[in-house]
């Protein structure tokens, strides 16, 4: 089992520079993967995702690369033959205006400046080797820590799906007692209102027959039992849980509404309640799983 959550970091020497490569993950239904990347990289996208694919299945998965450079290579460096170009240039003009013309330091500043060479980066063909190296280096410390946080929902998921069953099991034991405890509040009723009835009456066999088959969730305790052991088995399997758990809790979730609306009996009606907030509790985790 893999948590949604994640965070990988790998860095490496690119031709004098430092490449940073981080990658991080939050849950989302299904993969969207956004990449940040220098501008002339851009090409190297398909790989990039080809490579997250084969370790996130889902969620919303950032991957951040970052090409730097040590402080020799920030310096300032300027082409001095346009610099001086560019300075005549606006000596001549200034004459052509007759405009009496002395540069100053933030004049040279401002010329220079305008023609600074940029540090050229990698080509993506030069860089691809070494992206994908160290991407993979990112996405393999990203994957443990995923591996990690899903072994601790792997045991919480344990501890609530026991609990679960338990309250399901206490609500099969109470099942039973419910048309009994029926049949005696119905003849007290009749007994109240004057009405002596034999427990034999056609007439109160009928209805208590008919309570009987309505509150009757022999068939929901079932289902409920096959939905945990399914739970149980997906929680130990291999590869993607999230989805498949999903859908087991909507069932679970459906059979658990079902007996709440047909057993009319207060216990029961507890247990149900138990159990849903139970089951919030574990989808709102299940969200957070591959």
């Amino acid at each position: 089992m893999k948590s949604m959550t994640g965070y990988g970091r790998a860095t490496a020497a690119l031709a004098g520079y430092t490449l940073t490569v981080q990658v991080s993950s939050v849950n989302r239904k299904t993969l969207d993967l956004t990449v940040a990347l220098p501008e002339q990289w851009e090409s190297l996208e398909p790989m990039i995702g080809e490579l997250v694919r084969k370790f996130a299945a889902r969620g919303k998965v950032h991957v951040d690369i970052e090409l730097t450079g040590d402080t020799k290579s920030k310096e300032v460096a300027w082409d001095e033959a346009a610099a001086a170009k560019a300075l005549d240039r606006v000596a001549a003009f200034a004459k052509k205006k007759k405009v009496p013309f002395t540069p100053t330091p933030e004049l040279l500043w401002q010329v220079a400046n305008s023609q600074r060479i940029a540090n050229e980066l990698p080509t993506a063909e030069e860089a691809q080797a070494s992206v994908s190296a160290t991407l993979a280096k990112a996405l393999r410390a990203f994957a443990a820590m995923r591996a990690k946080e899903g072994e601790a929902l792997l045991v919480d998921f344990i501890k609530r799906s026991e609990t679960l069953h338990r309250h399901v099991e206490a609500i099969a034991m109470r099942a039973p007692q419910v048309p009994a405890n029926y049949r005696e509040q119905l003849l007290k009723r009749l007994r109240d209102a004057g009405l002596e009835l034999k427990l034999d009456d056609e007439r109160v066999l009928k209805e208590i027959a008919l309570f009987a088959d309505r509150c009757d969730v022999t068939e929901e305790i079932t289902r409920l039992r096959s939905h945990f052991e399914q739970f149980a088995a997906l929680l130990k399997s291999e590869g993607e849980v999230g989805r498949k758990g999903e859908f087991i809790l909507q069932e679970i979730g459906r059979e658990v509404n079902t007996i709440g609306s047909k057993a009319n009996d207060l216990t029961i009606a507890r247990g149900v309640i138990e159990l849903k907030n139970e089951l919030e509790r574990v989808r709102e985790q299940i969200a957070n799983v591959e």
